[in-house]
C-alpha cells in the first residue's frame, strides 16, 4: 500500500483591516481603512468621480488634516440612509476616525478638534416624531369656525 503524503497549505498573512462607523441625521457611514495608496472609495466609486464639487471637498476635509496618513491608506466608505449632504458629513465623520484610529496619533486628534469639532464629535440631533393632532411634529391643525 502506498501512503499518501499530506498537503501542507501555506497560511498568508490576512491584511490588517479596520472598520470605523460615522452617522449625521438619518445616514451611517462605515469606513474601512488598510495599507495602501490613497484611495478613497464611497459606494464603491472614487472620491474624484463625485460630482458635487461641495460634497467631494466635505467628505475630503480630514484628508487634507492628515496628509502624511492618508497617502499610506485606502478607505472605502460604506455609506446609506438619508440626503446627500447627510451621507457626506457622515462620510467625513466615518473617514476622521479611521484616519485617527489608524495613525493612533492624540495630535492628530488635536488638530481635527482645533479645526473643526465636528470632524470628531457625532451631531446627536435626530428628527423629532411625528404627533398625531397635527401635520407634523410641533404644528397643529388649523381650525375653522365659519
Amino acid at each position: 500500500m502506498a501512503t499518501a503524503k499530506k498537503k501542507t497549505k501555506v497560511k498568508q498573512k490576512k491584511e490588517q483591516r479596520n472598520v470605523f462607523r460615522g452617522k449625521r441625521k438619518e445616514s451611517v457611514a462605515r469606513a474601512t481603512i488598510s495599507k495602501g495608496n490613497g484611495i478613497v472609495r464611497v459606494n464603491s466609486v472614487r472620491l474624484d468621480a463625485i460630482d458635487n464639487k461641495y460634497v467631494r471637498e466635505t467628505i475630503s476635509e480630514p484628508l487634507y488634516l492628515a496628509p502624511e496618513v492618508a497617502s499610506q491608506v485606502n478607505i472605502a466608505v460604506n455609506v446609506f440612509g438619508g440626503g446627500q449632504m447627510g451621507q457626506a458629513q457622515a462620510c467625513r465623520l466615518a473617514i476622521a476616525h479611521a484616519l485617527i484610529g489608524f495613525s493612533g496619533d492624540s495630535a492628530l486628534k488635536q488638530k481635527m478638534l482645533l479645526h473643526d469639532r465636528s470632524l470628531i464629535i457625532e451631531d446627536f440631533r435626530r428628527v423629532e416624531p411625528k404627533k398625531y393632532k397635527g401635520p407634523k411634529a410641533r404644528a397643529r391643525f388649523q381650525k375653522s369656525y365659519r
